[in-house]
């Protein structure tokens, strides 16, 4: 297993370094983004720098109400370091440790006592958050989906989207279902994320009846897209670019999806070659000014992964702990709450082993 991750780490690292090659390598593009930064309005900037903040505050607020319904009760500082210290982790490492595995084990240190419900806190903290994802997309499509059509190659990734949505929807949708049918149990046995199931079943039963708060939890997830977004249109801004605000909100459901997706380091490379086809084409902006707005966004972001490091280095939990130590627990913890929903899966699967 090790082995495995760090060749995905390597296949990762390959990747993001071999598209920045590609977007980077002409001297023309390189000469004319320093052009462009030169005339540039960099006031903009620290606009996309408060907006991230505004997605962080939405995003705490959320997992606040989240956390409550469980009767987690988290100071603000606390629940706002934890935040700040997973876009840390997500932002600068590679590999399969995320920044939600960090923040399930840190805050597993702060409530010792509600493991479970913490964990399916954070958890139902990122399906709230996908289905936000879902009724934003679903609008800019009704919208713009026949500008998005335009050009061969932006159809191709607005269907790709399109794809992937449908798709977790449809696991939403029969987690959905397997929890309202109480069928959790008569999933079959060697079902690939039969465990996740589980997981999101008795998370789903938890927040049922408080439908109320959840709804909350829906309504700061869009501000925390609209948010998102808006540092990429704050970005272009500042390099003057044509597009207009619905045409961020348009294709940045496109970027975000598939840069979230573990093909490069944090996305790095793979969101300027989609801002250069989409932009490009779509808006007509030059493709040295798309890969501009591309990484001065992402850079803006990763000042604030930056500010999550330094509050790595000074937060004083109960413990500090390795990264294989980290998931290791969060995976324990996992197959726990498994056995509580099935108790005889469980037993037969380690059993087998």
């Amino acid at each position: 297993m090790k082995y495995k991750k760090t060749a995905f780490t390597v296949l990762q690292i390959a990747v993001t370094v071999g598209i920045l090659y590609l977007v980077f390598h002409d001297p023309k593009k390189r000469a004319q983004m320093a052009a462009a930064l030169g005339n540039s309005d960099k006031i903009w900037l620290l606009g996309g720098f408060l907006a991230y903040g505004f997605v962080e505050l939405f995003a705490a607020l959320r997992w606040n109400v989240l956390l409550r319904i469980q009767g987690i009760n988290l100071s603000s500082i606390r629940l706002g370091m934890l935040l700040m210290i997973g876009i840390f982790f997500s932002m600068f490492l590679p590999g399969g440790t995320g920044g939600d595995v960090v923040k399930i084990f840190y805050l597993l240190k702060e409530t010792p006592d509600k493991k479970a419900p913490a964990l399916l806190a954070v958890l139902i903290d990122r399906v709230v958050g996908l289905l936000a994802l879902m009724v934003i997309t679903i609008i800019m499509m009704g919208l713009r989906y026949r500008w998005l059509s335009a050009y061969p190659v932006t159809a191709s990734l607005t269907n790709i989207l399109l794809v992937i949505l449908v798709a977790a929807l449809a696991t939403i949708l029969f987690s959905f279902a397997v929890t309202g049918f109480n069928l959790v149990q008569r999933l079959p046995h060697r079902m690939p994320f039969r465990d996740k199931f589980v997981e999101l079943s008795v998370a789903y039963n938890l927040y049922a009846s408080a439908w109320r708060a959840s709804l909350l939890a829906f309504v700061f997830s869009i501000g925390v897209h609209v948010g998102s977004f808006s540092v990429f249109y704050f970005s272009g801004r500042a390099f003057r670019a044509t597009a207009s605000l619905l045409d961020f909100f348009a294709i940045m459901p496109i970027v975000n999806t598939l840069t979230s997706l573990p093909i490069s380091v944090a996305g790095v490379g793979l969101r300027e070659k989609l801002f250069e086809e989409l932009l490009g084409k779509l808006c007509n902006v030059p493709d040295a000014v798309a890969v501009l707005i591309s990484t001065s966004g992402f850079l803006v972001i990763a000042v604030w992964g930056v500010i999550g490091g330094i509050i790595y280095i000074l937060y004083r939990p109960s413990e500090h702990a390795k990264l294989a130590e980290i998931s290791l627990e969060v995976t324990h913890l996992e197959e726990e709450i498994a056995h509580e929903a099935d108790p005889e899966d469980y037993n037969r699967d380690h059993e087998e082993k």
